[in-house]
């Protein structure tokens, strides 16, 4: 009969103990990396990335763009997109663009749409973008914006100066049609033969002054200032503007005076810069009672070359001052037929001092007259050292600087 041996050496019970605990150890150790190992390729499989050269390409598209997997959610975007509101933290920010690409994974077609979306979280401006969705890959949804805010801003202005024009272009001609009409009828009243031929020059003056003013408008529009810019004095410029105002102030009593002086240059175009200030001195001859006085200051102002033009007029109401520089604007259309204003003069100052980078503003009171101030960005001391020497050679101004009106 065997029998059973018991073990009672504490140094062979403590190696055994050792044995077993070292295996365990490494056991343990060797599932830990196990399971680590397994967490690792979970993870890899389930991060979002999108198909080879798929980045590449969107990156030198040249539009925003964002990616979204099968549950909308953001796997890639550019700059563009965040700037343009359409992506915020890992979400898509308006409903209509998931509304879209919802349809899109749905149906698996490619959508090209033009939405008009809120600009930011208080909506008080609009950004108006082209999309064109498309799936891509299995799982993902690619949305490429275009913004197209400028182009449809500029489309409509485009529109709705056609239509001014059109309407602008029907009083005079009409009216000239009609005075023909009276003269023939009156071919032998002399008296009233010289009141019809006296309207008729009153009303073909005014036509021209609008075509003109039109065609300069329209010149401008298509001039580059930065390209064809160089160092201008205003000095000289407001001098010039003056004496060529100083006719038509001379005739009604009206005294222009000018004061101060600009320190330094300014880079742009004379002819333009011509044009701009000689309206706001025309205006304030145009606007002012007979007898009264015109001023024009000048001086620097950290670093700002600044032009005030002030007048004696009836001022101009406050609830009209933000729409003055509109075309075709006018706050008494009554007067400005008696006047001559075209309704162009103070949209073309507008569009000449924000092409040269600076402002015009005004400041008006019923009873006290107005004052336009032209605020222009002045030019380094040594900037100008290398161009070319600015041509004053006192061409005269188009004569879209008549007829201009506040």
């Amino acid at each position: 009969m065997g029998s059973l041996v018991c073990v009672t050496d504490p140094v062979v019970v403590g190696v055994v103990c050792g044995l077993i605990g070292l295996i365990l150890g490494v056991l343990a150790m060797l599932a830990f990396r196990a399971s680590e190992r397994s967490r690792a390729v979970h993870l890899t499989v389930g991060e979002p990335s999108i198909p080879d050269g798929a980045a590449e390409v969107l990156s030198v598209i040249g539009r925003a763009y964002v990616l979204v997997d099968a549950v909308n959610g953001v796997v890639r975007a550019n700059p563009s997109a965040y700037a343009f509101g359409l992506v915020r933290g890992h979400h898509l920010v308006h409903e209509d663009l998931l509304d879209l690409t919802d349809r899109v994974r749905s149906d698996g077609i490619i959508v090209d749409r033009k939405y008009e979306l809120p600009r930011g979280p208080l909506g008080q401006s609009t950004l108006v973008v082209q999309l064109r969705v498309a799936p891509l890959a299995d799982e993902y949804i690619l949305l490429l914006a275009d913004d197209r805010t400028e182009i449809t801003r500029t489309e409509a202005m485009r529109h709705d100066f056609v239509a001014n024009v059109s309407h602008e272009l029907k009083t005079p001609v009409g009216a000239i049609s009609l005075l023909a009409e009276a003269l023939d009828d009156a071919a032998d009243d002399e008296d009233a033969v010289r009141r019809f031929a006296g309207r008729m020059s009153i009303e073909s003056a005014r036509l021209a002054a609008l075509v003109q003013d039109i065609i300069e408008l329209s010149r401008l529009q298509g001039k580059d200032t930065v390209r064809a810019g160089q160092p201008v004095d205003l000095n000289k410029i407001v001098n010039e503007a003056v004496d060529r105002s100083r006719m038509q102030a001379e005739a009604r009593e009206i005294d222009i005076r000018v004061a101060g002086e600009v320190s330094a240059t300014v880079f742009g175009d004379h002819d333009q810069l011509m044009t701009a200030l000689r309206n706001l001195i025309d205006n304030a001859v145009r606007y002012s009672p007979d007898g009264t006085t015109v001023g024009v200051g000048l001086r620097s102002v950290r670093g700002l070359a600044q032009v005030s033009v002030t007048d004696q007029g009836v001022g101009i109401p406050e609830e009209e001052q933000d729409r003055i520089f509109e075309r075709f604007y006018r706050i008494d259309a009554a007067r400005s037929r008696q006047t001559g204003g075209t309704g162009l003069g103070l949209s073309i100052v507008k569009h000449v001092i924000s092409n040269h980078g600076g402002e015009v503003t005004v400041w008006s009171q019923l009873g006290r007259g107005s004052t336009f101030t032209v605020r222009l960005p002045e030019m380094e001391p040594d900037a100008g050292q290398h161009e070319q020497p600015v041509n004053h050679r006192g061409i005269a101004a188009p004569a879209g600087g008549e007829g201009a009106q506040s």
